[in-house]
This record gives C-alpha cells, structure tokens and sequence, in this order.
C-alpha cells in the first residue's frame, strides 16, 4: 500500500500542486488496501465521511474476509515538502488488532518522544522542556550538550526553541512530518534523541504505531482551542481532554506499521523513477516480534500488479 502510494505521489514531486499529489496518493493507497484479504475499519484517514470520497474514517476496506482490523493511513505525510521537492517526504499505513488504534479527530497533539534502552517514565509532558532533556542525558550517560532535540519549524514552537536552546541541547527543525520525527527520535543512528511539539493528533496515533515496533516511549495529550475541537473530541468518544496518553494507549494489541520514502531523507531513500518503473525503499515494524525490516522494491511499470 505504501509502496502504490509513494509511486503515485513522487510522479508528481516538484510540480507546486499538493493537493494532485495528495488525491494521486489516496487513491493509489485506496486501491491497494481495498485488494487485502482483511475486514478492515479506517480509524485514522483523510477526514470524515462526507468530506473526503476515500479513506475517510469509519470506511469499511479490504475485501470484507480475513481477520477484523483497524487501519490508521497517511498516504503522504508531506504534501508541501513533495510539492517543492524537498526532503522527507513519507506514505504510511499501520494495521492493529479490533479496536487497537485510539480515535481522535483532525486536531493538534503535543508530544514528546524518546527511543528505547531508557528508563520507564524518563519524560512527561508535564515536566518543563529542560528537566526532561536532563533527564535523557543522564540516562544516556551525556551532557544535554550532546541532545539533539527534533520539533516541526513552526511559529509556535518559539517559546519551545527558546528553552531547548537556552538548556544547551542542539535543535533539528523539519519543514514538515512530524510521524518520521517521531521515527528518527526512536532510531539509535539518526542522530536524533527526543521529538518535541505540538502536531497532528492522528499522525500522533500513528507515531505510537510505530514506536510499539521499537519499544520507544511517547507521551500525547490532545490540544483543545475551542468549542468546535471540544466537540469534535466528545464526538469520538473522548470525555477527558486534558489525558496525557502512553504509545500503549494509542495503539494496542498487535500492531505492523509500514512507511515507504517519497523523496530523500536520512530515513528513507525516496522513490527513484526508471525508464521502466521504480525503485522504493520502505520500513516495516511488527510490535509482536520487535522485527525492523528495510525493504527495497523494485518495480516494473507494464506488468500486472
């Protein structure tokens, strides 16, 4: 799926249209998933029935046989960044047991997130930015010195950038994706120690995916601005908005998450296109066996998929 995706979308790199790159990618995804043996549930999708055709949450997809999962999608994390060619650009899906991706709505979550080997409870979103960051450094045996703190480049972040800098921790801002932030902060050679900031409550969802394969910490708790997001909330059945959430809460059971690069990255290599297809290069994380596996496709344009 993300595979199909990331060819649709990296046709259309560089051409300043994010939303063609987008819709390319949703239904290129769309069509795979509805392809899989699976009764599947779209937890977390484009948007609501009603506002998008595809991919919207609550969507039945897959053939309707085979195991009942939920499905969390963002075919292109990234729209901007692949509109101008820049860097980092993502397709990811995951897949959970029944009920084992936590619903939220369209709206902002802050989060903060370590890779695994550290002590349980190393931070809290409740803790000022720098005793957070003294925390890791002192189980990773460093000065905060040596922290590179990962966080979207966003207006409102400022007050954020100032503490992490004032601390002494370095800073590597992204223009856009905040699931590989996550990702990166997880990995032990990505240079990244923590991700910090306010993103996308649903690609949080999809962070705490992933990190259930690596057996990184997050927290998120939802950020409510006004009446509408306060409904929005209470609409997907959440009655406690100020809940801070473990990568648990988000996604339980048995979870596989899968990002395919759409263009470069430290991460991923993003689709090469050939005079006869495409060379991708994705990740796959099973949380059951704590398997990480980089695969790299080789595809061949002509021949039935």
């Amino acid at each position: 799926m993300t595979e199909a995706a990331a060819i649709a979308a990296a046709h259309l790199m560089g051409g300043g249209d994010e939303k063609s790159a987008d819709q390319a990618a949703v239904k290129a995804m769309h069509n795979a998933l509805n392809n899989m043996v699976i009764n599947g549930t779209v937890r977390i999708g484009e948007g609501r029935e009603g506002e998008v055709d595809r991919l919207y949450s609550g969507e039945k997809v897959g053939s309707g046989d085979g195991p009942s999962v939920d499905v969390a999608v963002v075919p292109l994390e990234g729209k901007s960044i692949l509109a101008r060619g820049g860097p980092n650009a993502l397709s990811v899906v995951a897949m959970a047991e029944d009920g084992g991706f936590l619903s939220v709505p369209d709206i902002y979550m802050e989060k903060i997130a370590v890779g695994s080997d550290l002590p349980d409870g190393i931070i809290d979103l409740d803790l000022p930015p720098e005793e957070n960051l003294r925390n890791v450094a002192i189980a990773k045996n460093c000065t905060i010195g040596d922290l590179v703190v990962c966080l979207l480049d966003r207006p409102r972040h400022a007050p954020l950038i100032g503490k992490i800098r004032a601390a002494g921790a370095r800073i590597r801002l992204i223009l856009d994706g905040d699931v590989s932030g996550v990702i990166q902060a997880a990995e032990r050679d990505s240079g990244v120690d923590i991700y910090m900031g306010i993103g996308g409550a649903q690609q949080g969802v999809l962070a705490a995916a992933a990190l259930r394969g690596v057996l990184g910490q997050m927290q998120g708790r939802l950020v409510v601005r006004n009446a509408d997001e306060r409904a929005a909330i209470a609409d997907v059945g959440i009655d406690d908005p100020d809940r801070k959430y473990s990568v648990a809460d988000m996604a339980a059971g048995n979870v596989t998450f899968a990002a395919t690069g759409v263009t470069y990255g430290p991460m991923l290599d993003g689709v090469k296109l050939t005079s006869r297809g495409a060379v991708t290069r994705s990740l796959v994380m099973r949380s059951l066996s704590g398997t990480i596996r980089y695969i790299e496709g080789r595809h061949h344009f002509g021949r039935r998929t």
